[in-house]
């Protein structure tokens, strides 16, 4: 599903962010990405996702080579990748079911599809009964639900999770992170990008620890290392 080979990436007259990273996912895996701040996850995550392009190696994601996607090819990616942020980016002036909406109006979604998908995923993130609030109306683990809500209406083969709990208490990471393990078992390849000790340990799965722009650990049933 997803292979890294080789893959180094430099910002200009800085020292490389990422340094011959090789790795690979299979499918339906449940994968925590772990690093101390600059060890170059957020990086890798901008290859993953098309926004930044390694300078050298190769990034494969299925038969997509993103080493050489074209800018126009990126939106197309995306509907394989759906992505959660810690800060949730929803649009404050609308409710938690149009924000989700949106995201299969800008690609071209048509009316009776979004009609059928929206009410779908809102009941898998448990919102169904808070549709019609505003974010400014909701709890932060709700606003965080209704990302992942909106990260999952094209259907995602891989969920990318950067920091999703970040801005979240324990109660509500946890249950955050309960959700994102009931999307695994569906089938959907997460990848959770985070720096939080106890959830990578409460999970014993596999962890991938980076350090420095390398990868210095990759353990099937990992405990955080740093």
């Amino acid at each position: 599903m997803i292979k890294l080979t080789n893959v180094s990436k430099a910002y200009t007259n800085k020292a490389k962010v990422l340094k011959g990273v090789s790795l690979s996912i299979k499918p339906g895996e449940f994968v925590s990405i772990v690093g101390q701040s600059g060890a170059g996850k957020t990086t890798l995550v901008r290859l993953l996702i098309g926004e930044e392009r390694a300078d050298s190696g190769q990034v494969m994601i299925g038969d997509w080579d993103i080493t050489k996607i074209s800018r126009r090819e990126v939106p197309f990616l995306r509907r394989q990748i759906g992505v959660i942020f810690q800060d949730f980016k929803l649009l404050p002036k609308k409710t938690l079911e149009e924000n989700v909406a949106f995201a299969l109006q800008v690609s071209g979604g048509s009316a009776q599809k979004i009609k059928k998908i929206v009410p779908s995923v809102l009941k898998i993130v448990g919102l169904d009964d808070k549709k019609k609030r505003y974010p400014n109306e909701v709890s932060g683990g709700e606003q965080q639900r209704a990302a992942i809500a909106r990260a999952l209406v094209h259907q995602p083969k891989i969920l990318l999770a950067d920091e999703p709990t970040g801005n979240l208490d324990a109660i509500n990471a946890n249950e955050i992170i309960d959700l994102l393990l009931r999307i695994n078992k569906f089938g959907t390849t997460v990848i959770l990008v985070t720096h939080n000790k106890d959830i990578v340990n409460r999970l014993d799965k596999r962890v991938i620890t980076m350090e420095a722009g390398s990868v210095i650990s990759d353990q099937a049933h990992g405990k955080y290392l740093l």
